[in-house]
């Protein structure tokens, strides 16, 4: 103990020297006792859980079927909050729906995890950590199925929250009522809504309401039907039946907050800022929107607004969908191919690129906002945000990667726009007609090779990923002449669902604006109608 406490005094008398002595190397011995008690704080470093976090219990109000990032990182950060302004006071118990992964550091961690939104706040970047403590267990159907068709005899229980992916929501004659679990989301589902309704004795007030957020148009109904579809195959009854439609409340939902996940590129920088590990934390953007649609008003029962959180319920998510989807993903699509060949790689850099920004703010606020029918403040101040998480400092997106796809993206987020501006003002929409050519010039290459077409930028090739039949399309294509190449593309009802040649100038406009790309370069051709 001697040797070991003059040893300290020598490391500590040796500092000193070196301060007295060194004054120019000062800020790197600094350096070397911070990284030294970084390294002792790692060692010493406690994981999350419970003990650290203090959690309080609440009553089990909420099953959850899957644990992925974002559902932890939208609807449990939101119920986090209602829980802590007192507006709900319920806990969530995870469910994971599928055989393979476990749930370790889920128990390892008593279910308590960081969220980390970072983006532009009025306008300034931040990083918002905040320890989620709603999530009170989590429970393999596989594995612990009894304990979890148990989760369905709980009185206080009242929600179901799904991610399933867009596969999840399917009827499958094949599942069976016998197996445990049944091998769809659906008959999962199905079976334990009817254990409830059994150990309740078909009581009206224990029904369930269903907040799906799989990305499929209406999936509150198509859920819906697929338990009811399963009901009659397995010959569950009237009486279910009959408390499944009246009893239980199907919604449709609608999300948006872009989630970014676990941070694996930096975890120990994360845990030694947080003081914690954590490895199951999430990072995201700060901005989210939850639009929920209900035959039913549930508003009183989970009152997330009146937390101030981003919760809109409706009984019509149809015009948001369409505001999001023409507005935020038709932007992407829109002007992507186009700052691609311009020399951008990220979706920010695009947006410091004035002639790009540009070329996008007209397209959303001349061409689609017009087309749309929610109020125009409203829409304007949902534009706002969409252009202030583009320039996003803390996200990379990459233009390549939001360019899969691009011709089915084009149709179902662009041309309905096209088409409703050509129906209102009876004149073609520059930037939305110029977002053709774009995209038909960067499909420009006559080579497939991997599953992808490729094309050139500088003398550098790029990968063009989409359809079989898309690339095909532009390798046999793309070199005839101009008019032909665009008749061509315009007229391809596989590609559009009909014929767009038929759109007065559409054809004579894309070939002129493609001639141009041809001929002075991508940003030249832009800079003329931006």
């Amino acid at each position: 103990m001697v040797i070991f406490t003059n040893y300290c005094l020598f490391l500590k008398f040796t500092v000193v020297v070196f301060f007295v002595f060194d004054y120019n190397r000062q800020e790197n011995i600094f350096e070397a006792i911070q990284r030294y008690h970084c390294i002792r704080m790692e060692d010493k470093m406690d994981i999350l859980n419970k003990a650290k976090t203090g959690k309080k219990e609440r009553p089990i109000k909420v099953v959850q079927f899957g644990e992925g990032n974002f559902l932890r990182g939208f609807v449990d950060y939101m119920i986090d909050i209602a829980n802590e302004q007192g507006k709900f006071d319920g806990d969530i118990v995870l469910i994971k729906p599928i055989e393979f992964g476990n749930l370790d550091m889920f128990h390892k961690q008593d279910c308590q995890y960081t969220v980390s939104l970072r983006g532009n706040v009025n306008g300034e970047a931040k990083i918002i950590n905040r320890i989620v403590t709603s999530v009170a267990d989590a429970v393999d159907t596989y594995n612990e199925y009894d304990k979890y068709m148990g989760l369905a005899e709980i009185d206080t229980l009242r929600f179901v929250v799904s991610n399933t992916t867009e596969a999840g929501i399917v009827y499958d004659d094949t599942d069976k009522f016998e197996l445990e679990p049944p091998k769809t989301f659906p008959g999962k589902l199905t079976k334990f809504l009817y254990h409830r309704f059994e150990t309740f004795q078909g009581d009206m007030s224990k029904g369930l309401v269903m907040l799906p957020v799989e990305l499929i148009d209406d999936n509150g109904i198509m859920l819906k039907k697929c338990v009811m579809q399963l009901i009659e195959l397995w010959g569950l009854g009237d009486e279910f039946k009959k408390w499944v439609d009246e009893a239980c409340v199907f919604t449709s939902t609608l999300v948006d907050r872009i989630i970014t996940g676990y941070p694996r590129a930096t975890e120990q920088e994360e845990w030694e800022k947080l003081g914690y590990e954590d490895h199951i934390m999430v990072t995201g953007e700060p901005f989210a929107l939850w639009v929920i649609e209900s035959a039913k008003d549930i508003s009183k029962e989970f009152p997330l607004p009146d937390a101030g959180l981003p919760v809109i319920f409706t009984d019509n998510q149809k015009p948001y969908k369409q505001r999001k989807v023409r507005i935020l993903n038709g932007a992407h699509t829109s002007f992507v191919l186009a700052s691609y060949l311009c020399g951008n790689d990220i979706v920010r850099q695009s947006m410091q690129d004035d002639d790009i920004r540009n070329f996008m703010l007209k397209t959303i606020y001349d061409e689609v906002i017009p087309t749309l029918s929610l109020p125009e403040e409203e829409l304007k101040q949902f534009a706002g945000e969409v252009v202030n998480r583009f320039n996003n400092p803390y996200v990379d997106h990459a233009l390549l990667a939001i360019s899969l796809n691009s011709v089915s993206k084009w149709r179902a987020r662009c041309m309905p726009s096209l088409l409703g501006y050509v129906e209102k003002t009876g004149k073609l929409p520059a930037h939305l007609t110029f977002s053709i050519a774009a995209l038909m010039a960067f499909y420009h290459g006559t080579e497939i090779r991997d599953k992808a077409l490729i094309g050139h930028r500088d003398g550098q090739e790029y990968n063009i990923m989409d359809d079989k039949a898309v690339l095909e399309f532009f390798a046999a294509n793309c070199e005839k002449d101009t008019k032909t190449f665009v008749t061509s593309f315009l007229g391809n009802e596989d590609f559009f669902g009909q014929d767009l040649n038929k759109v007065p100038g559409l054809t004579d406009a894309v070939a002129a604006y493609l001639d141009d790309i041809k001929a002075n370069g991508m940003r030249a051709a832009l800079c003329k109608i931006s």
